[in-house]
């Protein structure tokens, strides 16, 4: 068997068989790992001019995976956390290969092991304020297919609160309009919740899945390339349009690094700073436990004595926005 073989094989049936079926790993957990293995193919292939399939478990030893942890932070601008769930990712493939291939794979798993995580440091949630949030979901420009996409695709991550995974598995069959509108969002351990979106996002979100004839069991968002969006996607969208509101903006948008991840931090803010209560935005988010949604309450002191006030989601941020298809207003928030 060849080297290179043999690295493939191995991380084949890690994907198809122990992922899946030893460890029972949801399909949306899966494909986080597989993205850390795309972006280190990609990183590999761009950065030192190695093909895919010529990878080896000996191409992966000695410094080359803390040159691909570091390329994650400074080319792709990933957070520590980021980083650190990507080490996860290929470190936890490494023990498994040490098992299947104990002798080829022995400096891979032992370089792996040495890589300690990364500490992360004690900051707040990066969030957009509510004048910056306004800002990026007008610089869509709402003409041609992909600036429309665009602008629905930003509103409806704010106003859903979603992950980005779980909004390239939204599907049309996930959302009911009616009086009120709801989309369901599938979260981590296939959880799923029922999230109400505001009226004038309703309208927007309709609107497009007509414009673009979107069949009941299609992805409501799509690249040009694939019916289905990945998170790479999702994320060059969002680095495209802080890039423009910093160029346009200078005084505002002071954090360096903003991800999909960002928009749902926001919501969740804005819901706090408008009384909503944490066991709700709990709910909203999707959090298994109350103790992820208190790092909300600490982003201000305003909001430490705040936070269990009862109120509703009025006038949280005005916003309107004119589109190119239709004339429909866009006030994100006024009421849920």
């Amino acid at each position: 068997m060849r080297k290179n073989s043999a690295f493939l094989d191995v991380l084949s049936s890690y994907f198809t068989e122990y992922l899946p079926v030893t460890k029972g790993l949801s399909s949306n957990s899966i494909r986080s790992y597989k993205y850390s293995f795309q972006l280190l193919f990609s990183f590999l292939k761009e950065e030192k001019g190695v093909l895919p399939e010529k990878v080896t478990f000996h191409t992966l030893e000695k410094d080359m995976p803390e040159q691909f942890l570091s390329w994650l932070e400074k080319c792709r601008s990933c957070s520590i956390s980021t980083r650190n769930q990507r080490l996860s990712c290929i470190s936890s493939f490494s023990k498994y290969a040490a098992r299947k291939e104990p002798v080829e794979a022995a400096g891979f798993h032992g370089t792996l092991s040495s890589i300690p995580k990364k500490k992360e440091s004690d900051k707040m949630p990066v969030y957009f304020t509510k004048e910056e949030i306004s800002i990026m979901l007008h610089l869509p420009s709402g003409i041609g297919t992909v600036g429309y996409r665009d602008l629905v695709l930003l509103s409806v991550l704010y106003a859903s609160g979603a992950r980005a995974q779980e909004l390239c598995d939204l599907k049309v069959s996930d959302i009911r309009f009616g009086e009120k509108a709801s989309i369901k969002l599938i979260g981590k351990g296939k959880r799923g919740r029922i999230i109400t979106i505001p009226d004038d996002c309703a309208v927007l979100l309709k609107t497009y899945l007509e414009h673009e004839k979107k069949a009941v069991e299609s992805h409501v968002f799509s690249s040009q390339a694939h019916e289905h969006m990945t998170i790479s996607c999702v994320e060059e969208i969002v680095k495209k349009y802080v890039r423009e509101a910093k160029r346009k903006h200078p005084a505002l948008f002071k954090e360096k690094i903003y991800t999909p991840h960002t928009f749902r931090h926001s919501i969740a803010v804005h819901m706090l700073e408008a009384g909503v209560p944490l066991p709700v935005i709990k709910n909203f988010l999707g959090h298994v436990s109350l103790e992820t949604t208190l790092i909300y309450a600490t982003v201000s002191d305003e909001l430490k004595d705040k936070y269990l006030a009862e109120h509703s989601l009025a006038n949280i941020l005005p916003v309107k926005a004119a589109l190119a298809y239709e004339d429909i207003g866009l006030e994100f928030l006024k009421k849920i």
